[in-house]
């Protein structure tokens, strides 16, 4: 569903401090995605730590060295697996500090949940007190440098195909043009599902973006002058919770190899499906009387007009069976 992704990268850091929480720096930029949530949850399930020890700074040019922004459904592809990758170099850093500090051979270093435990003994340490540790040049290795900072960029050259379903049921009242969307259900492939919640919220607002394109949104211009007639919310139809019915939205997680996380884009899934699914639940409504086809929007006067001609028999088509 969401367009295959062109070989970039996105960067990531995580650097601790003498304190022993961190902060995850990004150039991925959210516009309401979740961005900071997921990105703490990756930190949290490979590091073992709470997200109030996570700090989070995204898109600030003097902060941030690497980066493009966000766009193109590839945000978790491109900046979860940076951060991932960040996350695998602090393990192997941590891993030297600890050995180091509880005198134990490196190999012997296990890491689980947080904590990292010499084999075969009760003896253990937090990456915590590992990175307040980091700091202190007395307790860590000869050779390396202080501090508990790692820093990636990852790159996809191949695309994620992220895929999915959408079934729309819809009600035409005949005798004022006006839709109603009665039933709404999505099953997607995204892969991975790092967050359910912001998926189906994505998934949400795409589909009520799609539903607007379909039904309601319209760009209006002057002829005369070219102004456009459509510049603010009270002349430009943009869909109400009263347009969208409630959705049922289900996932089947197929992983991609393309990245190490196993994410495929989830970002146009909702609007992709959607302009598709509604446009021909319309179309299939009103073709018992003959109407194949509809322009955008479809508005009520439109489907008043293309009813009205129909049942009249004087509705017009053009070469392809249209309605004009």
């Amino acid at each position: 569903m969401a367009p295959p992704e062109t070989p970039d990268g996105r960067g990531a850091e995580l650097r601790f401090d003498r304190s022993g929480t961190a902060t995850i720096l990004t150039g991925s930029v959210t516009n309401g995605q979740g961005h900071e949530t997921v990105f703490k949850q990756i930190v949290c399930d490979r590091l073992g730590m709470k997200p109030q020890d996570i700090g989070y700074v995204s898109g600030d040019t003097d902060k941030v060295a690497f980066g493009h922004g966000t766009g193109g459904s590839r945000s978790a592809a491109h900046g979860g697996a940076a951060i991932n990758i960040a996350t695998t170099k602090i393990i192997e850093k941590a891993r030297k500090i600890a050995a180091h500090v509880m005198e134990a051979n490196v190999a012997d270093i296990n890491f689980d949940s947080g904590v990292f435990t010499v084999a075969g003994t009760d003896r253990s340490i937090t990456i915590k007190e590992v990175a307040k540790a980091a700091v202190d040049p007395k307790k860590i290795p000869p050779g390396e440098e202080p501090g508990l900072i790692a820093s990636a960029v990852h790159t996809i050259d191949q695309p994620t195909y992220p895929n999915g379903c959408h079934l729309c049921e819809v009600e035409v009242d005949e005798e004022t043009g006006s839709v109603e969307i009665v039933n709404y259900n999505v099953v997607d492939d995204v892969g991975l599902v790092m967050n359910p919640l912001l998926l189906k919220g994505q998934i949400h607002g795409g589909v009520a973006q799609g539903i607007g394109q379909i039904l309601l949104e319209d760009m209006r211009y002057d002829p005369g002058s070219g102004q456009i007639v459509t510049a603010s919310f009270m002349d430009y139809a943009m869909p109400r919770a009263s347009d969208v019915s409630s959705m049922e939205i289900q996932t089947n997680e197929v992983l991609t190899k393309a990245n190490p996380l196993g994410v495929k884009g989830a970002g146009e899934a909702g609007t992709v499906g959607a302009l598709s699914a509604v446009a021909n639940a319309v179309v299939n409504a009103l073709s018992p009387l003959g109407v194949r086809d509809l322009p955008m929007p479809a508005t009520p006067e439109r489907l008043w007009r293309a009813i009205t001609e129909a049942k009249a028999g004087s509705a017009t088509h053009d070469s392809n069976g249209a309605f004009v």
